[in-house]
């Protein structure tokens, strides 16, 4: 049986909901129901979330929301890596806050879980082209990578690199997984 692993770009993530609609947000995506029905007859080993918390000074409301999410995410077993969020000067004078970290965090568990032999399928959630020399990593430790993505936010390269499975979420699998209380 083949043993699978998750590994979640959250900000990528948070950005293809929004491109389906601006009001939705990962905050009411079931990941934990979502993998299962992907991994169906597979069995699944880890699931890693890998985000910045926000900025409580900020948004204190949009921070407590974020804060839930992530512990919803722990009391159903999913893995939080946490990165840094720092701020940066736009060039109109505003500033704003940008995640630092997250593709190479979550590059380097997907690397040292293949090392390890924690997996033979690293399942991404990303459209993100930095993931395209992954593959090759995988496929000299045996191991495949399949990729997660929304339409129109994914680098066509990642696509190609990732020949095994590919699963599109579109407005009809949002819905389908969006989290409800029991």
């Amino acid at each position: 049986m083949e043993r699978v692993s998750v590994f979640i770009d959250g900000e990528n993530f948070l950005y293809g909901i929004k491109s389906i609609n601006k009001f939705y947000t990962d905050f009411n995506f079931d990941f934990k129901r979502y993998v299962n029905f992907i991994t169906k007859s597979r069995k699944l080993i880890e699931i890693y979330y890998v985000i910045a918390p926000l900025k409580q000074d900020l948004n204190p409301s949009l921070y407590t929301k974020q804060q839930k999410f992530l512990s919803r995410l722990k009391k159903e077993g999913i893995n939080i890596i946490l990165c840094k969020r720092t701020k940066r000067d736009n060039m109109d004078g505003t500033q704003c806050h940008k995640i630092k970290e997250d593709d190479i965090r979550l590059a380097l568990q997907m690397q040292k879980d293949a090392y390890d032999n924690k997996f033979d399928v690293a399942l991404l959630f990303s459209g993100d082209g930095d993931f395209v020399p992954l593959p090759e990593y995988l496929s000299k430790k045996g191991k495949k990578m399949e990729v997660v993505y929304f339409e129109g936010h994914t680098a066509v390269t990642l696509l190609r690199v990732c020949n095994f499975r590919s699963y599109l979420i579109n407005k009809k699998i949002i819905n389908k997984f969006f989290y409800r209380n029991n």
